[in-house]
């Protein structure tokens, strides 16, 4: 086991108004991550999918500890990085990182490329010289299909195309050669005929580089594509995880249904126009009593607006959060 993770929350406070202050002494908090559990095995690929605002780019950046969870435990290679102060937290850093969503906003635009796959090496005291690190960084971009190497060390991002400058954070990842990535929708801002290539490139590297990837996406078409389990994720929980085919083809809850549904296919029957959930949605801050999906569930019955159901076992490996299985 790489990487699990046990009861994860993250809250945060609510800035308030002076009169909403007076109104009510009381604390509120966006409840971001709110009991999240989950395993990565070593040399997987893991998916956590669910619509924005549903807590998976938090979940991703808890697990690096690149934010501080209110609760939980995180372990990696069975040691709790939660516990570890953070001056101490570097070494982890060398096996742990992470993959941004937008190229545009996570390199620095006044480095070069050569700069910015540079600067994991000189924070962790990696000096090899001169001409050693233009091997390294030239065989990095070479990886990850930036060829030429020599005729792109020495340019800016704004010189580049999306693709290229995505390829580049990539290859910033890699550069210590690290074991596990959080990916975090490394595609969604890429043109739609490139997103295919580095998909497969980020395919090869995990075998290529025995890679471990906590993938975050928005899209099942997507997680079907690369993933070997998929956790769908909303309000802040997990409501189905289980192996990647099972999922896809056996969704318990109705919440994946309406997912699957809203993937395009080439062949659209008329009952598949029919996406079976309806609004938005509920704020993080004010969470439905029991089934936080009920308000916009077709088969809310009087128990999902009660009481919150458990993610439980109801296929071998397959688990969902829904009342309706627990009926059967």
């Amino acid at each position: 086991m790489l990487l699990k993770v046990n009861d994860l929350r993250k809250y945060f406070p609510v800035r308030k108004g002076f009169m909403s202050t007076l109104a009510s002494r009381e604390e509120t908090f966006v409840r971001a991550v709110d009991g999240v559990s989950f395993e990565v095995q070593e040399g997987t690929v893991y998916a956590l999918v669910g619509e924005s605002g549903c807590g998976k780019t938090t979940t991703g950046r808890l697990t690096l500890r690149l934010i501080e969870p209110t609760t939980g435990t995180i372990y990696y290679r069975d040691q709790d990085i939660t516990a570890i102060p953070d001056n101490k937290m570097k070494n982890f850093r060398r096996e742990m990182q992470i993959i941004f969503q937008d190229p545009f906003d996570s390199i620095n635009p006044k480095m070069t490329v050569f700069d910015v796959i540079s600067e994991p090496l000189n924070i962790h005291g990696i000096s090899p010289g001169e001409s050693e690190r233009t091997e390294i960084i030239s065989k990095m971009l070479e990886s990850v299909q930036v060829v030429p190497a020599q005729d792109y060390l020495f340019r800016y991002p704004h010189e580049l195309s999306g693709g290229q400058r995505q390829r580049v954070a990539i290859a910033r990842a890699l550069v210590l050669n690290p074991k596990f990535i959080v990916a975090d929708e490394p595609v969604s801002m890429l043109d739609v005929s490139i997103r295919t290539e580095v998909l497969n490139l980020m395919l090869d590297l995990r075998r290529d580089f025995k890679l471990t990837y906590l993938f975050i996406t928005h899209d099942l078409a997507i997680s079907k594509y690369v993933a070997d389990h998929i956790a769908v994720m909303y309000l802040g929980k997990i409501v189905e995880d289980g192996p990647t085919e099972e999922t896809i083809n056996n969704p318990g809850h109705p919440y994946t249904q309406a997912l699957l549904v809203a993937v395009p296919t080439p062949e659209v029957r008329a009952e598949d126009k029919q996406i079976p959930i309806k609004g938005e949605t509920p704020s993080p801050v004010n969470i439905p009593k029991g089934c936080r999906f009920n308000p916009r569930c077709p088969y809310a019955f009087d128990k999902c607006r009660e009481v919150e159901p458990e993610l439980l076992e109801f296929r071998p490996q397959h688990f969902a959060a829904c009342h309706l299985l627990q009926k059967k």
